[in-house]
């Protein structure tokens, strides 16, 4: 694609009403979330489950682009029907994840770094060629009593840069996803501190990687108290404290923000992205990147049996339902019944 295809996709992703299916689990994980529900994971109940979602009826009309797994993107319907051709056809643009995992960082205990920038220029092109239009990259940083370290937001933004850098290069649209975990008791303050540092150090290094903003998607955590807090910051005070710290650090040519729920409930980011976007207007689309708060409800009502497909189907488009009117900030938690 060419640079200005490249921005009308990134604006399709996350135009008003339409938010990101993150559907690129890896084996091990959606291995983990199969158990919940006591089913084996294979090649054959990986397939079925994403078929579930991505053929969904009306799936477009909440779900702006789904990120698949490499393995997902080979995959096809029971008819034969590519998963990227699917997607397109229901209006949804089709991406990938591409990053290897996060590692241990040499030299920083209780730091990481993410993987998989070798041999990614060849990658790219040979998931363009199976459709994909978008790719997504994933930094995950730890908040601890010493840590993360400059060094350790340093390194993290480099990989990202680099990768966005050979995104766009290939002529497909970067997701840059620094998260900043939930896991711990750190308060609002202490996230709104380490978020800043990382939105700086990650935008430091796109500019001197010569990434055009114009053209790519910030998915970041949004500012929350830890899941181990003692006192827990009130929905308000996040929506408060995210946009604060977005402002401060995300340079307006940045087309969309897409939120990752990181391990929130499906109503808990459903609720903070809808106070999120009744506060005053921003420069960027604020919508929404989930994967759990997307499907835990589809996976619970499917089960893994054939005959619930339709009970399944009708639980992730509730999701979607639900998250597209908080992109308007038209979201009610009394709309959950």
């Amino acid at each position: 694609m060419t640079a200005h295809e490249m921005e009308e996709v990134a604006r399709a992703m996350i135009a008003l009403g339409k938010g990101i299916l993150a559907a690129d689990e890896s084996s091990p994980t959606i291995a983990k979330r199969f158990a919940a529900i006591n089913l084996e994971s294979t090649e054959e109940s990986r397939r079925a489950y994403r078929q579930l979602l991505f053929t969904a009826p009306g799936i477009g009309d909440h779900i702006g682009g789904a990120i698949l797994y490499d393995e997902s993107l080979r995959q096809a319907t029971d008819d034969g029907e590519p998963f990227a051709e699917v997607l397109e056809k229901n209006g949804v643009i089709p991406g990938i994840k591409v990053d290897k995992g996060a590692k241990p960082l040499a030299g920083f205990p209780g730091e990481t770094v993410t993987e998989g920038l070798d041999g990614l220029r060849g990658r790219l092109e040979e998931y363009a060629d199976l459709g994909a239009k978008f790719a997504k990259w994933r930094a995950v940083i730890h908040i601890g009593p010493d840590i993360p370290t400059p060094a350790g937001n340093n390194t993290n933004a480099h990989g990202l840069a680099r990768y966005a850098a050979l995104c766009q290069e290939a002529g497909i649209v970067p997701i840059v996803e620094p998260e900043v975990l939930m896991d711990g008791d750190h308060s609002l303050q202490r996230c709104e501190q380490v978020t800043s540092a990382v939105l700086q150090a990650v935008f430091d290094a796109l500019f001197e990687h010569r990434v055009r903003l114009e053209a790519m998607v910030l998915k970041p955590n949004m500012v929350i108290s830890g899941m181990d807090a003692a006192d827990r910051a009130s929905p308000e005070e996040v929506a408060a404290a995210t946009v604060q710290c977005l402002r401060r650090h995300v340079p307006p040519a940045v087309p969309g923000i897409a939120f990752l729920s990181g391990g929130q409930s499906e109503t808990e980011a459903t609720q903070h992205l809808s106070l999120i976007n009744r506060l005053d207007d921003a420069p960027w689309q604020l919508s929404f990147s989930y994967g759990r708060a997307l499907q835990q409800s589809a996976l619970q009502a499917w089960g893994g049996k054939a005959e619930n497909v339709a009970a399944g189907q009708q639980a992730f488009l509730k999701r979607a339902r639900l998250n597209g009117l908080a992109r308007s900030g038209d979201y009610e938690p009394s709309m959950e019944d």
